[in-house]
């Protein structure tokens, strides 16, 4: 029965520092004002030198649509387990989505950034259409995106 109480006990401590290592990020993504359907979004991180590192999220309804989202799907190799309970509803014109998710402590304010691919049917795909370094100064500050997206910011 000890044992049974110390190896509980250890697997809660194990459990506990690991959720420790985790920062809740919230990323919000606001839309410009176009023409046209709903965009399709892919949030994901890269490492310092642009490399795919995990997707965070990815908005439209059909999975058929994401090779449209170029680099993320690149990068992805858009396989289900890549963001597989990890999306939602596409986005409409001028709208905002907000995402919360986890992220390890250390990736943070080392090189890490946070990119957004979008698309509309019918329209151009954007590479790259907003990104953001992942520091804790940088966190609350908006950043352009050069497509659909208005502006990207996270708050930690």
């Amino acid at each position: 029965m000890k044992r049974l109480f110390a190896t509980t006990g250890l697997m809660l401590i194990l459990c506990l520092s690991n959720l420790a290592q985790a920062a809740e990020v919230t990323i919000t993504t606001a839309l410009n004002t176009y023409r046209g359907n709903d965009a399709y979004l892919a949030i994901y991180l890269t490492d310092a030198d642009g490399k795919y590192a995990r997707t965070l999220w990815v908005a439209g309804g059909k999975s058929k649509y994401y090779r449209h989202l170029l680099d993320w799907a690149r990068g992805s190799g858009m396989q289900r387990s890549e963001y597989d309970g990890m999306t939602g509803a596409s986005v409409s014109s001028g709208d905002s989505l907000t995402v919360k998710v986890d992220i390890d402590e250390a990736l943070i304010d080392t090189g890490y950034l946070i990119r957004v691919d979008s698309a509309v049917e019918d329209q151009r795909e954007n590479r790259i259409d907003a990104e953001v370094a992942l520091t804790r100064e940088g966190a609350g500050r908006p950043v352009t995106g050069r497509g659909y997206v208005k502006t990207l910011s996270y708050t930690l």
